[in-house]
């Protein structure tokens, strides 16, 4: 009896086992769709992509619920390897393989997936710097013309973009409520995604706020009575 009592103990410990094993082989697959980040990776330093590239695709799972309940859109980046790419325009197919999922999840769709470039060479200029001032002083005075240290900087970005570009700005300097010549630090900015300053990142402007002369007032006269 002992002995039987014995069996029947390790064969229940077996079944109770097996149950939790097999639990998630008896799950049911469901499919989920994540927003996964886009990443472009290894671009040659001489060239730019000067078109819009969505921050994230849409990728389609199949798994069972647990797996896929485990995954989140940061675990499923997608890098894009464009260090082939040449000037020019460029297509590039997003497969399955690039995402890294578990063994049991399978990739069902992504989308988009494909992806367009525009690819321009980079190029260097030297251009104006000029300082972008916002609003007035009051009443009664006047700005003059200010200058800058440095007032000229290096930038860089697609050749398109570059060619036809002049100056770029310092960032917003107030003008409102000034009743004295003033001198600040002002970074300098570009207007476009696609264009940097490499240097200088500031200048000192020096913006003169004269008072204003108005015309001579004539002097009275006298009548003699």
């Amino acid at each position: 009896m002992r002995s039987l009592g014995l069996k029947v103990l390790a064969l229940f410990l077996a079944c109770v086992v097996w149950f939790f094993v097999s639990a998630p082989r008896r799950e049911r697959a469901t499919e989920r769709a994540f927003a996964a980040p886009l990443a472009i990776a290894s671009l040659p330093r001489d060239l730019a992509i000067t078109n819009q590239i969505p921050d994230t695709v849409t990728v389609r799972l199949r798994g069972r619920v647990s797996d896929l309940r485990a995954l989140s859109s940061q675990n499923l980046e997608v890098t894009v390897d464009v260090s082939w790419v040449q000037p020019g325009e460029a297509t590039i197919t997003l497969r399955p393989q690039a995402i890294n999922v578990p063994p049991d999840v399978e990739v069902i769709s992504i989308e988009p997936n494909k992806l367009r470039f525009h690819v321009e060479p980079l190029r260097q200029k030297i251009v104006h710097v000029r300082p972008l001032l916002i609003g007035n002083p009051p009443a009664g005075y006047r700005i003059g013309d200010p200058t800058l240290v440095p007032d000229q900087a290096l930038v860089s970005g697609p050749a398109s973009q570059i060619k036809n570009l002049d100056d770029v700005a310092t960032e917003r300097i107030i003008m409102t409520g000034r009743t004295d010549t003033f001198t600040q630090s002002a970074a300098v900015v570009s207007d476009s995604p696609f264009v940097r300053v490499i240097e200088p990142l500031a200048v000192q402007v020096t913006v003169p706020v004269l008072a204003e002369v108005g015309p001579p007032v004539p002097a009275a006269t006298t009548t003699d009575q």
